[in-house]
């Protein structure tokens, strides 16, 4: 678990680009987790992502030689794939890079704000699907105030980003800014009391 509230930021290879680190596992092609800072005028240009990279961006507008996005856009771009990113009035946003399945080929791009939303499980539950490939799935989850979840293991292990309101389990309560990692087969019965937004990532941690 980590609080990005009280978390050390960090310069990239970019100057103007600053990196909040939530996760990074051993060796050069490992998965990395990161929250990211464009300053105003940022340009970044990543190498060949080789197993892809999941963008959300989280405030202002990030671009790159496809199009603008602004809060609230979700971006996959797969494996292999390769792209410059900027910022011509700076931008948020959480990246995940390097944990695609490499026959993943589809770039996908979902604007959060408008996309409909679908009944999650349990009276309370919205979800939102954002990308699904084989045991991978990515999703927005909002959940009512007073919305209480069955207990439930993860199958594949299960990251959230809180990004607003407080999601909670047995295990404590979460803020927005929490990011949490729960490993292959672990087992929590989530709740939220106020209410709360999360970003979910599913089946992507059976080897870790």
């Amino acid at each position: 678990m980590v609080d990005s509230n009280d978390a050390s930021w960090m310069r990239s290879s970019s100057p103007q680009v600053q990196r909040l680190l939530l996760e990074l596992l051993e060796g050069a092609e490992a998965p990395a987790t990161s929250i990211v800072r464009y300053e105003p005028g940022a340009c970044f240009s990543a190498p060949p992502l080789a197993l892809g990279e999941e963008i959300l961006v989280l405030d202002g507008i990030l671009s790159d030689e496809t199009g603008d996005y602004g809060a609230g856009v979700y971006i996959k771009n797969p494996p292999g794939s390769s792209h410059v990113t900027f910022s011509e009035q700076g931008c948020t946003i959480f990246v995940k890079r390097r944990d695609q399945d490499p026959m993943d080929r589809e770039r996908v791009v979902v604007d959060t704000r408008t996309a409909d939303w679908r009944p999650g499980l349990v009276d309370g539950l919205e979800v939102l699907p954002l990308h699904s490939f084989g045991a991978q799935h990515t999703a927005l989850v909002r959940w009512a105030p007073q919305t209480y979840f069955n207990p439930h293991r993860h199958y594949g292990g299960e990251e959230i980003l809180v990004l607003e309101g407080m999601f909670s389990d047995e295990h404590g309560d979460y803020p927005a800014g929490t990011w949490l990692r729960s490993p292959h087969l672990s087992q929590h019965q989530p709740f939220s009391q106020s209410g709360c937004l999360i970003l979910v990532k599913v089946g992507h941690l059976l080897t870790a």
